[in-house]
């Protein structure tokens, strides 16, 4: 019997990205889509989408919304790309601005767009039997659909990609923008404010997170950001599912972005290294260890113990990349590190996606050493271009790579356990001296060609967890 899956998420690639929830909306319902599966993606209809696709959208439907007690119009637009339909909720009031987050009245617009998704579920021509939020964007469509009950017997599911942004709200804005009775409070309330990650949490009937160690680590106070005691509640409905990557999208051997393709030859990452050298304005060698980093420049990325260690790391003959954007603290000192390192160290403060796909083709090594990692993308996608990870084990780091072992030549990376500075030194040290190790070096790289992270087994759990679901129904 087929199965009807609807996911509601803020961002999907290739129409509008932010970060790693943009990857996997865009790639999971690719590894989903079966003869027994009809899975669609219901998002935002922002600026940039507008401008670069809404021309071959068609209009579905218009409906009013409503918010508190005003209606707000929502125009449904269907589109289908890569075989995939997606429908867009639009309303320029909330939706047309550039950019998707970052604005002073994001709760309302989500609010806005979880509550169209439930209204327009009566007006599509697809009844889905699960509905699946990803994160505190969504979570309010699965409280809406819990209440409202637009479908008889439709499943819900809340995948958790990152617990540390909720979508908080003032509790006195319930009467402004919740056209739902008060009784409801009580499943979005949490201490004292209404918290969107929190409803999704309530409402859902399975609960996911990206990684089975972040399943683990967020029923605890240090990373499960005062939510940890009504996910243990429900620790039975809770699971983690390993995030996968694209394998067409990130693969070597095609990819445009790099100047020379490649599978497993060490002379053409050798060569890629030689053109980024030149690029960046490094000495030229194929030979010297290229280390990079391509992250936010944010606290939850361990560049605290970067910061600490980076000048002395430096003292060896090594050369350090680091790309990406965030927080002034972190973008001021990335910059003057550069100033005092020249011929070892350059900070590209931007984000491009043709340097960042170089930096993975040319490098030997990837940094990560986070605070915390829901699953993280960066390390898989390392694998596939054949540089060697070296991770904090925490989340989906410490369920993706295995620390090298010389003695029986298995591993695919390198890591640290605790979150200290010289933990990270002395694991980079390390490192170093196994890439000087031919020997070592080739069965480190035999054992990255082994790495299979594509989305096919994550999946698999998937379509296991849909099927328990729509059996419970079944049964009854």
């Amino acid at each position: 019997m087929e199965k009807k899956i609807l996911f509601v998420a803020s961002e999907c690639s290739p129409f509008v990205k932010t970060g790693g929830l943009a990857d996997v909306i865009g790639s999971l319902p690719q590894a989903l889509k079966n003869q027994e599966t009809d899975i669609r993606v219901i998002l935002p209809l922002y600026e940039d989408i507008i401008t670069n696709y809404f021309d071959n959208m068609e209009q579905v439907a218009t409906i009013q919304v409503s918010v508190g007690w005003r209606k707000q119009e929502a125009v449904i637009y269907h589109y289908t790309h890569d075989d995939i339909p997606y429908y867009f909720i639009g309303n320029d009031y909330y939706f047309a601005r550039k950019g998707i987050y970052g604005y002073y009245d994001d709760g309302e617009r989500f609010v806005f767009f979880c509550r169209a998704v439930v209204d327009a579920l009566s007006v599509l021509d697809f009844q889905p039997d699960v509905l699946h939020g990803h994160d505190w964007q969504a979570g309010l469509a699965l409280s809406f659909a819990k209440i409202l009950q637009p479908i008889d017997e439709l499943k819900t599911v809340f995948t958790i990609h990152n617990i540390k942004y909720q979508g908080i709200l003032p509790i006195d804005t319930f009467d402004e923008l919740f056209s739902i009775p008060r009784e409801h409070i009580p499943g979005i309330e949490w201490n004292g404010l209404l918290n969107c990650m929190k409803s999704g949490l309530f409402h859902a009937d399975k609960i996911t997170t990206v990684s089975p160690t972040y399943a683990e680590e967020i029923q605890t106070p240090y990373y499960g950001e005062g939510l940890y005691s009504l996910l243990k509640e429900r620790q039975s409905d809770l699971s983690g599912i390993l995030n996968g990557i694209d394998v067409e999208q990130f693969n070597p051997t095609k990819d445009p972005y790099i100047p020379k393709n490649y599978s497993d030859c060490r002379e053409d990452k050798s060569e890629n290294k030689q053109l980024l050298q030149e690029k960046l304005g490094l000495p030229i060698d194929g030979e010297i260890p290229l280390y990079v980093l391509i992250s936010r420049l944010v606290d939850q990325k361990g560049l605290h113990l970067l910061q600490a260690i980076l000048d002395e790391f430096l003292q060896h003959d090594v050369q350090v990349v680091v790309l990406g954007t965030g927080d002034y603290e972190f973008e001021n000192y990335f910059y003057h590190a550069q100033q005092r390192n020249k011929q070892k160290f350059v900070a590209y403060l931007a984000f491009d996606e043709g340097i960042a796909r170089h930096l993975y083709a040319a490098s030997d090594f990837l940094l990560m050493p986070s605070l915390f990692e829901p699953c993280g993308l960066s390390q898989l996608i390392a694998l596939q271009y054949k540089s060697v990870p070296i991770v904090r084990e925490t989340g989906g780091l410490k369920d993706t790579i295995t620390p090298y072992n010389e003695l029986t030549s298995e591993g695919n990376g390198f890591s640290f356990t605790n979150y200290n500075a010289h933990d990270l030194l002395h694991v980079l040290t390390y490192s170093l001296r196994i890439y000087h190790d031919q020997e070592h070096w080739k069965k480190l790289h035999d054992n990255l060609n082994k790495c299979d992270f594509s989305w096919k087994t994550s999946a698999q759990s998937y379509q296991a967890l849909y099927d328990s679901l729509l059996a419970s129904v079944h049964d009854a």
